[in-house]
């Protein structure tokens, strides 16, 4: 998924949005330390995968990030995954189930449009 990142990376820049793309290759063992640090620094987290929203690798990278960069987080983490339904075996049909650049760049605009929230 990471050339659907960049792609969405390039039109979010055309916007004003400024993204980290890190290109996570495995699920087991995973770069933490860099995506945690980028949490750090942004306050922010969108998670892409191919896979089923369930059981799949952004949901274990979302369930990690929340647990331990929760302070940082100024927006909830986002998951683009696949839909949840049988891959199909048409090439445009399966374009419509796996994750786009158009559905990155939406979630980045629904992490950037939510308020800083208020830390007591």
């Amino acid at each position: 998924m990471v050339h659907h990142a960049l792609k969405a990376a390039t039109e979010l820049a055309a916007q004003g949005i400024e993204a980290e793309v890190i290109d996570l290759r495995t699920l087991k063992p995973w770069d933490e330390e860099t995506v945690l640090a980028s949490v750090a620094r942004t306050g922010r987290c969108v998670v892409v995968d191919e896979s089923y929203p369930v059981c799949g690798g952004a949901s274990e990278w979302a369930a990690c990030i929340s647990e331990k960069a929760w302070e940082h987080l100024t927006a909830p983490v986002q998951r683009v995954s696949s839909a949840h339904v049988p891959i199909p075996f048409s090439p445009v049909l399966e374009k419509m189930v796996i994750p786009q650049p158009a559905n990155i760049v939406a979630a980045v605009r629904r992490i950037v449009a939510q308020p800083e929230p208020e830390r007591i």
